[in-house]
């Protein structure tokens, strides 16, 4: 997405208030939302991260991320100014089981969501994709292949989210700029799709 001063039509800002789209960031703990956020956010992201104790041994499933050392306990917020008319928010949600009833008052609003996959515990995106699909809500998948590393390809991961044809899948590391870009005009694209079906 591209920062601008003025509209694609090149008329000058006039001093309304921006249009303002909520998108959602989901996925299972440690997948990668939080760097997603602070990846494309034009502004320092809003992060409730708390350190990991010992309190949460046998409630927060760290298998598969093991040295992960934090967590978000609420939501993360980063902002995108497309150009003076039109505001992204980016809501990221945190993954535990513990946290999911928040998605309930954060879903409100919201356009669409980018769900981050990892190929190493893909069961770990189930529930959100569940979510959004028993709410109508449109998504995306972002596969986060950390440091590049792709295991499996992308017809193997469809098969394994069990995802609908339609539904867009972009593959990448997620602490890319690019890639976040690539993500949310990927949902944009599919945004525009379904509503000019409907």
């Amino acid at each position: 997405m591209a920062f601008a001063d003025s509209d694609p039509a090149g008329r000058a800002y006039d001093g309304s208030a921006p249009a303002a789209v909520k998108i959602l960031v989901a996925g299972g703990f440690g997948v990668g939302k939080t760097t997603l956020v602070g990846a494309v956010s034009e502004v320092a992201p809003l992060r409730t991260e708390e350190y990991l104790t010992v309190a949460s041994v046998g409630v927060d499933d760290v298998e598969g991320v093991e040295r992960k050392a934090t967590t978000t306990v609420a939501m993360d917020f980063g902002r995108i100014m497309v150009n003076p008319k039109l505001v992204v928010y980016l809501f990221g949600t945190p993954g535990q089981e513990r946290f999911w009833f928040m998605w309930n008052d954060l879903v409100h609003g919201a356009l669409g969501a980018v769900v981050i996959a990892d190929t190493r515990r893909l069961e770990s995106s189930f529930a959100s994709i569940d979510f959004f699909e028993s709410r109508g809500i449109p998504f995306v998948i972002g596969v986060n292949c950390f440091h590049g590393h792709q295991e499996r390809s992308e017809r193997e991961i469809r098969e394994a989210l069990d995802l609908d044809p339609e539904v867009p899948l972009v593959m990448g590391d997620m602490r890319q700029r690019a890639v976040g870009r690539d993500l949310l005009l990927a949902l944009a694209e599919h945004l525009i799709a379904a509503n000019s079906v409907t």
